[in-house]
């Protein structure tokens, strides 16, 4: 379904469900008004340049499974992002975002329903940046597919490819999703500067500052464990184990 614009395609998805609906069933617009991003953070698009949609997704897991969602679609989307720009610069940000090098590429935001402990659906919703060559907001890394290629895209065929590579995803065995998801991983190999989060609604990644208030500290990639959460090991030989909303990154751009 297109629509030339609404407040949030996820918001319009959410509010058309019916057990009628079929899997993948999806809305994509040019422009929405109150475009919502991981933590409560809104997501900047200009007017018909990126390709915005939301997909039902009807996946039989328990609650405690369902980061393997997040690995599906976030997948599926370097895979297909593969096919347009140079691989080497493609990863995935823990949990789903999908950075070109240091840059945010493009937003993924996964939410589901419950039902008796296992969830009824998931209503994902995807921003990528396409065809945008300027970025107003305080977001400190966006990054579109134009500003990389230097070529502009159709934004219905990318969706189109997509939903076809989420298709492939979606048959693969379990241990080989994994292992591409890991392979994918942003800052895999090597010590990165992190900050613990005090609030939830504080931005995941904040650029290198000398703010002295914040305090970073270096730490190295350990794992995931399986219901998603990221584990870390400080210089001081400590693992720390992280939901979402309990770290940052920080990035020299």
């Amino acid at each position: 379904m297109y629509i030339r614009q609404t407040n949030s395609t996820s918001t319009l998805l959410r509010e058309q469900y019916s057990d009628t609906l079929p899997n993948l069933y999806t809305i994509r617009t040019d422009y929405q008004s109150a475009g919502r991003g991981q933590a409560g953070n809104s997501w900047e698009s200009e007017d018909g340049k990126n390709l915005l949609f939301s997909s039902l997704l009807r996946c039989n897991v328990s609650a405690s499974e369902q980061f393997c969602l997040r690995m599906l679609v976030s997948v599926a989307m370097v895979d297909m992002l593969a096919q347009y720009l140079p691989q080497e610069g493609l990863c995935i940000k823990w949990p789903n975002d999908i950075y070109y090098g240091d840059r945010k590429l493009s937003g993924i935001l996964v939410e589901n329903t419950l039902m008796g402990g296992r969830v009824a659906y998931f209503i994902v919703g995807i921003g990528l940046n396409v065809n945008q060559q300027e970025f107003h907001s305080k977001a400190p890394n966006p990054v579109s597919m134009q500003q990389i290629s230097g070529q502009e895209y159709d934004v219905q065929m990318l969706l189109e490819h997509y939903l076809k590579v989420l298709e492939h995803w979606m048959n693969v065995p379990l241990q080989v999703l994994k292992a591409a998801y890991m392979g994918h991983l942003y800052r895999r190999v090597g010590w990165f500067p992190y900050v613990e989060r005090e609030v939830s609604v504080a931005p995941t990644v904040i650029a290198h500052t000398d703010d002295p208030l914040v305090h970073p500290f270096l730490a190295e990639f350990v794992s995931i464990t399986p219901n998603g959460e990221l584990v870390l090991r400080t210089q001081r030989g400590d693992i720390k184990t992280y939901h979402f909303k309990q770290i940052r990154y920080i990035i020299d751009l």
